[in-house]
């Protein structure tokens, strides 16, 4: 990618990221409401959801919590920014999960009980995937020996093939990114699971349409790292193939019941193991 091309993506993701990640829920929704045999809410309800949250008082229980969702948008937006950048894939995961953590911590000034075991939860969810998505940069690191997201997107077409215990492995955690059942143990997109919502039980007015705005940008970027996947096969084929597997994601939320942590924890550990190192182990011999 010319450099040019790279700052226009990475300038459209700042912009148009979350418009993208507010579709997607969006259809999110009404996917979820035809497998439930209802009509469900517009296209733009997400979008519409949030203008009315800024409309709303807001409840702060100290500054900081104000100051760590802030946190958590700016290195969201951080690791969509250097993904579509097309720099450093693993400088991007960084990111990613140090908004995670400003998330929590967020949380954890409310000094909620709901809240706090909502973070908890988070963290615990934090310890159960991150193994896993370290993976991915380390898989396309040992494919086409870089990190950077222009050199991936330049592979060859049987990459996906090379990680494909990878790919696996990113999908089952892709669920717990998502907080789609049977993971969503700290909060629930859809709030179907628990009266109590979770991490986001004491945000309240703009802090909580922070949280969804940095929602609709991490959409995006889980989407765009699944097209790395399927990239050197170029967008014709790769963006749909992506969009397919996003959303498979839904079928998934809407057949599963909740698993407990420890349920969740060994299950996740598991498949890291029996996909991604055994894919990142046979690398050498394949690549």
């Amino acid at each position: 990618m010319t450099t040019s091309y790279s700052w226009t993506l990475a300038v459209g993701f700042l912009v148009f990221g979350p418009v993208l990640g507010a579709l997607l829920a969006g259809i999110d929704r009404r996917l979820t409401a035809r497998m439930q045999s209802r009509r469900g809410p517009p296209l733009l309800q997400p979008v519409y959801d949030v203008l009315k949250l800024f409309e709303k008082d807001t409840l702060v229980v100290t500054r900081l919590q104000t100051l760590y969702l802030w946190g958590f948008l700016f290195f969201m937006v951080i690791s969509g920014f250097i993904l579509f950048l097309g720099s450093d894939l693993l400088l991007s995961l960084f990111a990613l999960t140090v908004s995670g953590i400003f998330l929590c911590l967020a949380a954890y000034a409310t000094n909620s009980p709901y809240s706090n075991i909502g973070s908890s939860r988070e963290l615990m969810l934090m310890m159960a995937y991150e193994p896993m998505l370290i993976m991915v940069p380390l898989g396309f690191f040992l494919v086409a020996d870089s990190f950077r997201v222009s050199d991936i997107v330049a592979g060859e077409p049987w990459q996906v093939l090379q990680l494909s215990g990878i790919l696996i492995g990113f999908l089952f955690v892709l669920t717990i990114k998502l907080r789609k059942s049977p993971f969503d143990l700290s909060s629930s997109h859809h709030g179907h699971q628990e009266l109590v919502k979770g991490i986001t039980t004491d945000l309240s007015g703009s802090d909580l349409a922070l949280v969804e705005i940095g929602h609709w940008y991490e959409n995006t970027i889980l989407l765009a790292w699944l097209y790395l996947f399927f990239a050197p096969l170029g967008v014709v084929w790769a963006l749909p193939i992506a969009l397919v597997l996003f959303f498979a994601e839904v079928l998934i939320d809407n057949t599963h019941a909740r698993l407990t942590w420890t349920s969740t924890l060994k299950g996740t550990w598991s498949v890291t193991a029996l996909f991604g190192v055994t894919n990142l182990m046979l690398l050498p011999l394949i690549a």
